[in-house]
């Protein structure tokens, strides 16, 4: 009797240090799959809206209307499944540097036919980049005003995400043109989130006097986006992976190129959460129900940030790289960036898709 009772004590003892094994040698990646694969369930198969884009950067809402830039010069209009192309007239030529080109296009809550652009250009062997208003007549745009200008360019790193925000102030990001040090230099331009009046002047409560420089320590931002409560957050291109969500205060150091992902260091701002040894890089980002997504061009795909939970997961795939993305109540709007010399296109990209939410979701 003693012995059976031994061996059943033995057996237990077993089962259990065999299950808190299992549990400690569980792949992590295992959970990872479940939760995109759950996450996934939130969208639909893509509809098509628009396809044959050139290198498109950035999408804009005016009511029923869609507003795609193209980095080869144009502004394409989507309306009643009607596609329209048409070329923007620049002061300048613009700059053949990678990533470079028309990049941000933002719209007023009062649009008629003047809007905001940011652009690339080279004068005398040296690259910069502008924030302009363009004007719309019927069959082109043409920069109208030179809101800001100068802003260093370099072989990569042009930033070129435009925003108004809840302020009604105009954001720009600004990349650190392929040399670092400018992104902790509070007198240049380079490696900056920047404030201004849609005007162009500078707002006189923006943090450092007489500057727009609203936040600095960036590398290559290229998303914006507010949340409910109006906190601004910013998606960006690290080092050798690292790439980064922050959210941004005035006036505060986000510490390149010192330090990246989850370093540390006295008077820097260290992101929110990161993609530690894996590549994103992040572009575009949007906020939808107490969630960012942001489009990933080398990671291709949507991912979703919630920032209560601190998870970061994958929601729409197996389309290539995506530049931008926009929510609204009915789904998700991305345009893919699959001609810009990094991608494998297919035979009709670039494309501007729609995902509707899954009724259940």
């Amino acid at each position: 009797m003693f012995q059976r009772i031994q061996l059943l004590f033995m057996m237990v003892i077993v089962l259990l240090l065999s299950a808190c094994a299992n549990e400690e040698d569980m792949d992590p990646t295992d959970e990872k799959e479940e939760l995109v694969a759950r996450t996934k369930e939130d969208v639909s198969i893509p509809k098509v809206i628009a396809e044959n884009l050139q290198e498109p950067w950035e999408i804009a809402f005016v009511g029923e209307r869609i507003f795609v830039s193209e980095r080869t010069g144009n502004i394409v209009e989507i309306r009643e499944d009607k596609v329209q192309r048409k070329p923007v007239r620049l002061n300048k030529n613009l700059s053949n540097q990678p990533e470079a080109g028309l990049l941000g296009i933002v719209f007023p809550k009062d649009f008629e036919n003047v809007a905001f652009a940011y652009y690339s250009y080279q004068r005398d062997g040296t690259y910069f980049q502008r924030v302009i208003t363009i004007e719309e007549t019927e069959k082109e745009w043409a920069e109208s005003e030179i809101l800001l200008d100068h802003i260093p360019g370099g072989q990569f790193h042009q930033g070129g995400r435009l925003k108004i925000g809840p302020d009604e102030k105009l954001y720009v990001t600004t990349g650190d043109a392929t040399n670092p040090t400018l992104s902790q230099d509070l007198d240049s331009l380079a490696g900056k989130i920047l404030r201004m009046n849609v005007d162009g002047t500078i707002p006189d409560d923006n943090p450092f006097s007489n500057s727009y420089v609203y936040s600095y320590g960036h590398r290559n931002p290229q998303g914006l986006a507010w949340d409910s409560n109006g906190r601004l957050f910013a998606s960006e291109h690290g080092a050798n992976a690292h790439d980064e969500i922050n959210q941004i205060k005035a006036g505060a150091n986000y510490g390149w190129p010192i330090i990246q992902g989850s370093e540390e260091k006295d008077g820097m701002i260290s992101p929110v959460t990161h993609s530690g040894e894996e590549t994103w890089a992040p572009s575009g980002m949007d906020f939808f129900y107490d969630s960012f997504y942001f489009a990933s061009l080398r990671g291709e795909g949507v991912r979703k940030y919630d920032p209560e939970t601190e998870r970061v997961n994958l929601v729409i795939s197996e389309v290539g790289r995506i530049r931008d993305v926009d929510i609204t109540e009915a789904g998700i709007y991305v345009i893919t960036n699959n001609t810009d010399g990094r991608g494998v296109p297919s035979d009709m990209d670039d494309r501007l898709l729609f995902f509707e939410w899954n009724p259940e979701s």
